[in-house]
């Protein structure tokens, strides 16, 4: 078995030992039926990772006493900040799981005229923590140390007017402007919309904050494929995929 990565918020502190809390332990015991002396790989979001070992399982709890910490930086140097529509079923969760993959680094779920998924209040709250636990798997999964951070559920015009980034762009299907020679930056803002795309009143407001149009090919593409192969494409050409 390779070395299990997995995130805890506890504070990690080489030599210590810990009481894992109790989504690590559960996963740990349960799923992956740890042992005692079994080696893994604990990170808490401040960029690096700890080497630790397995000194205890129960039912309930996994100790681990932490042996070494090493630096290790897997971040894009390109900051993109995803807002995303909300879609429906298990298309979000998709998108959010592969987001982290690419190396997005904040991701702002929408509210859009043509969303049809309604959240608020406690069902907002909790759809939230959903998509962290994705995050996180995500992260257990491709080995980033840091994870993207997951604003609360806002509309489009609040994200529009209020996010900061060198580059803004609107994914357009109708537009025929393309990537191009556009300079590089050091961060973008990406605004993809729900099915059925963005209403052409939502396109107007946008770029009147900014955002350029930008078309991926001649084809339309699925809201769960359209984060992803814009993401990919920026990566590439300005971020860290061509490495």
């Amino acid at each position: 078995m390779r070395n299990p990565r997995i995130y805890t918020e506890q504070v990690l502190i080489p030599g210590a030992t810990l009481t894992l809390d109790e989504r690590a332990s559960n996963y740990l015991a349960r799923v992956l039926r740890c042992q005692s002396g079994m080696a893994i790989t604990l990170f808490n979001g401040d960029s690096k990772e700890y080497a630790a070992s397995v000194t205890a399982v129960d039912k309930r709890n996994v100790a681990v006493v932490i042996n070494d910490v090493s630096i290790v930086d897997r971040e894009s140097p390109l900051k993109i900040h995803l807002g995303i529509a909300i879609s429906k079923g298990d298309r979000m969760d998709l998108v959010m799981q592969k987001a982290v993959e690419l190396g997005v680094s904040e991701i702002t779920p929408l509210i859009s005229e043509r969303v049809e998924v309604r959240l608020q209040g406690e069902r907002a709250e909790k759809r939230i923590e959903h998509w962290r636990g994705i995050i996180i798997s995500a992260c257990e999964q491709c080995a980033r140390n840091t994870l993207p951070k997951l604003n609360p559920i806002a509309t489009l015009s609040e994200w529009t007017t209020h996010v900061e980034a060198d580059k803004k762009f609107v994914l357009h299907h109708r537009s025929d402007s393309a990537l191009g020679t556009t300079a590089k930056p050091n961060s973008i803002a990406l605004l993809i919309g729900p099915e059925g795309g963005l209403s052409e009143t939502e396109i107007d407001a946008a770029q009147r904050q900014s955002f350029a149009p930008l078309r991926l090919g001649p084809r339309v593409l699925r809201t769960e494929t359209a984060p992803l192969a814009a993401l990919s494409i920026l990566q590439f050409v300005f971020g860290d995929l061509n490495r």
